[in-house]
């Protein structure tokens, strides 16, 4: 490969932090009530937005979230898992595609409950909720991602 064709390469890649340098879409295993609409709403969502998603249904969703420590107050809908990271509930695009790309020191992301207007729960321009950051090892949640009407 020449010099040039190899720097001009490297440069698109940096350009969009947004993209994988690994060939192929992330992969994201959603766990999730096999009678949940919901659920499978968002999780159409995500393979729409790109992601490459294996959803599976159990009977024992407190058993993923207690594996995977998602704090009570916090629990959601479903429980996902992209890289290293959970998806906790309805989180949007939005906070999804910002974590992967800024890779803070957090185990997940939760939307806690069933939020009217999230993703996955029906379009509302007025819808209002946090996206909460959950840190690895100590340290108290925070919020990371504020949806409000006009924000996104």
């Amino acid at each position: 490969m020449h010099r040039r064709s190899f720097i001009a390469m490297a440069a698109s890649v940096l350009a969009l932090p947004g993209r994988r340098a690994s060939a192929g879409p992330a992969k994201m295993t959603v766990y999730k009530d096999p009678n949940c609409g919901c659920c499978h709403e968002w999780s159409k969502a995500m393979a729409a937005a790109g992601f490459s998603v294996d959803a599976r249904d159990t009977d024992d969703l407190a058993a993923v979230k207690a594996r995977l420590a998602v704090p009570a107050d916090l629990e959601g809908c479903h429980t996902a898992v992209v890289e290293k990271y959970y998806l906790e509930g309805h989180v949007p695009l939005a906070a999804v595609q910002r974590l992967l790309r800024e890779r803070p020191p957090l185990s997940g992301l939760a939307v806690p409950g069933m939020p009217p207007g999230s993703l996955g729960m029906g379009e509302d321009p007025q819808a209002s909720y946090d996206v909460h950051a959950i840190p690895s090892g100590a340290g108290e949640s925070y919020v990371f991602m504020e949806v409000r009407p006009g924000k996104g």
